[in-house]
């Protein structure tokens, strides 16, 4: 059997990411500079043999994954699910505001004077999931157990699928909160500092029911698809 490897992509860069505003089950398309970035991406990634593609069910991991399987000699035939499972945080009342608004609000609830104070704590996902929801007035947050089931089912059923049909590689688009959650959860010294830029790769590989970790928030396959890119042009 081959071995099980899941390449996790975060989206490209959206207009919310790029105002600085909180993105969760909200949804802005990739600008120029995102569409750009996955294009760079879908070139460095071009030669992976990829057995099936899963995004989320956001618009921008949608946009995502429709770029890079143009890119992809396979992208034509190769199966393509969509799965809620895997989309972003939910973060409630607290979506469209801006960032320093929400890392304002959550130290206040957890009893910190700064964000910096917040996370030089090694404050835990947990404890920042429970203060979004303590801060959501819309009631749309979801819990702890919750959002760790959704995301950890959701990821676990995919490799297994892919174990179960005899193993390869399987393209992914996610989220950046979401991806650094997963990794919590499979490796718990992995923190909310953690910063994975969007289009970053990180790579799992999973057997028998377990996943290890083999590369978190690479942008090496971007800077392959820009020389790739360059040669084209030369």
């Amino acid at each position: 059997m081959t071995k099980t490897e899941l390449y996790i992509v975060r989206h490209g860069k959206t207009m919310f990411n790029t105002l600085q505003r909180v993105q969760g089950w909200c949804d802005t398309p990739l600008t120029k500079a995102g569409v750009e970035g996955i294009q760079y991406l879908a070139l460095g990634l071009k030669d992976i043999d990829f057995v099936e593609a899963t995004s989320s069910d956001s618009g921008r991991a949608i946009e995502t994954m429709r770029l890079i399987l143009g890119e992809h000699p396979q992208g034509a035939k190769l199966p393509y699910r969509i799965d809620k499972r895997i989309r972003e945080w939910c973060f409630g009342s607290l979506e469209g505001a801006y960032d320093a608004e929400m890392w304002g609000v959550l130290p206040r609830i957890l009893d910190f004077p700064s964000y910096d104070e917040m996370v030089d704590r090694d404050t835990t996902f947990r404890e920042v999931c429970e203060a979004i929801y303590e801060a959501d007035t819309a009631n749309w947050a979801e819990t702890y157990e919750e959002l760790s089931t959704r995301v950890l089912t959701g990821f676990e059923d995919i490799a297994h699928r892919v174990e179960k049909n005899g193993g390869g590689k399987a393209l992914i688009v996610s989220h950046g909160m979401t991806i650094a959650f997963l990794l919590n959860l499979v490796r718990e010294e992995n923190n909310i500092r953690m910063g994975l830029e969007n289009g970053s790769v990180t790579r799992l590989t999973y057997e028998a029911g377990n996943f290890t970790c083999e590369e978190i928030g690479s942008e090496a396959y971007i800077e392959k698809g820009k020389e790739i890119s360059k040669n084209l042009l030369n």
